[in-house]
C-alpha cells in the first residue's frame, strides 16, 4: 500500500502507527468481551445458586458456611418438588394460558400496528399518541373497575379475563411493531395496491414475512409475561384445578417454607422452559428489539 508515495512496509514511522492502531484496536476487542463474559457470569450466579441448593440434601443445608458444591446430587428433590403440588395440572394451565396469549397478541398488535404504519388517515398519530399514554395507567388502578365488569360479564374463575384483553391489543406491543412496520418501503405497499390486492392480503401476505423478527419478540415477551404472571391468574382464578405455575408456586412456599432445596428444584422447572424459548428463538428477539434494517 502507498501513502503519497511511499510504501508502508518501506516506512519503520507508518508501520510502527498501523501497528499501534492494530494493537490498540485488538486489546480494545479483548477487554469489551472480558466485560461482558464477566457480566454474564455475574448474572448466572442467582441460577447456579438456585440449582445447588435444589441438589442439596436437608442436613447440607444447614451447614455453614454453605457448601459451593453438593456433597451429594439428591436428585430425588425434583420428583419430591413435583409430587408435592399438582404441578404436571399447574403446567397444562399455564400453557394453555401462555399459548392464548401469544396468539393474541401477536394477532392484534400486527392489525392495530399495521394500521398506524401503513395506512394513511386523518388523525393517525393523534390516535396512536392516545394510545401511548395507556402505558402509564397504573395496573392498580384498573384492578377493581376490572374485575367488577368481568364479574358483571360472569368471567370470573375462568381463563376469559386473562385471555381476552390479549385480544385488544398492548400500547407498547403495538409501539413496537408500527417502528419495525415503518420501515417497509411504502413502493412495496403501493405496488400490492396497484395490483389490486385488498388491505388484509397485504398486510398477511406482504407485511407479516417481513415482520417476523418483530412478530418473535412480542411473542416472546408476551410468553414470558403470561408464564410468569401472578397478580392476574391471583385474581380471577378461584378453583385450585385452574391454577398457574405463579400461584402453584407460591402456595408450594407456604406450605414448604423449611424445605429451600424442593423450592428451589420447582424454580427451576418453572424457570427452565422460558429460558429454552429464549435460548431457541434469541434471533427473532434481538433482531426484533433492535429494529434491524429490511432488506
Amino acid at each position: 500500500m502507498k501513502i503519497q508515495g511511499v510504501t508502508i512496509e518501506d516506512d519503520p514511522t507508518l508501520l510502527r502507527k498501523r501497528r499501534a492502531l492494530a494493537t490498540k484496536k485488538t486489546t480494545r476487542q479483548i477487554g469489551v468481551r472480558i466485560f461482558l463474559v464477566a457480566m454474564s457470569l455475574l448474572f448466572l450466579v442467582p441460577f447456579y445458586w438456585m440449582f445447588n441448593t435444589a441438589l442439596k440434601s436437608n442436613p447440607e443445608l444447614a451447614i455453614t458456611p454453605p457448601t459451593l458444591f453438593p456433597q451429594s446430587w439428591e436428585w430425588d428433590n425434583f420428583v419430591q418438588a413435583v409430587n408435592t403440588i399438582p404441578f404436571f395440572q399447574y403446567f397444562l394451565n399455564t400453557v394453555v394460558y401462555t399459548a392464548l396469549v401469544v396468539i393474541g397478541a401477536v394477532l392484534s398488535n400486527l392489525i392495530v400496528a399495521y394500521g398506524f404504519s401503513c395506512i394513511e388517515w386523518r388523525g393517525r398519530k393523534l390516535v396512536f399518541y392516545l394510545v401511548l399514554v395507556t402505558i402509564f395507567i397504573p395496573f392498580p388502578i384498573a384492578i377493581i373497575p376490572l374485575f367488577d365488569l368481568f364479574a358483571w360479564l360472569h368471567w370470573i374463575n375462568t381463563l376469559l379475563p386473562l385471555v381476552v384483553p390479549a385480544f385488544l391489543g398492548s400500547a407498547f406491543y403495538i409501539f413496537l411493531l408500527r417502528q419495525f412496520l415503518l420501515q417497509i418501503p411504502k413502493e412495496m405497499l403501493d405496488a400490492a395496491r396497484i395490483d389490486g390486492a385488498s388491505e388484509w392480503r397485504i398486510l398477511w401476505q406482504v407485511v407479516t414475512p417481513i415482520a417476523k423478527p418483530a412478530l418473535g419478540a412480542v411473542a416472546i415477551l408476551s410468553a414470558v409475561g403470561a408464564w410468569n404472571d401472578f397478580m392476574g391468574p391471583l385474581i380471577y382464578l378461584q378453583d385450585d384445578t385452574m391454577h398457574t405455575l405463579s400461584i402453584g408456586l407460591q402456595a408450594f412456599r407456604s406450605t414448604h417454607d423449611v424445605q429451600f432445596n424442593l423450592l428451589m428444584a420447582a424454580s427451576i422447572l418453572v424457570v427452565l422452559p422460558i429460558v429454552l424459548l429464549f435460548f431457541i428463538f434469541q434471533r427473532f428477539f434481538i433482531e426484533g428489539v433492535t429494529m434491524g434494517s429490511i432488506k
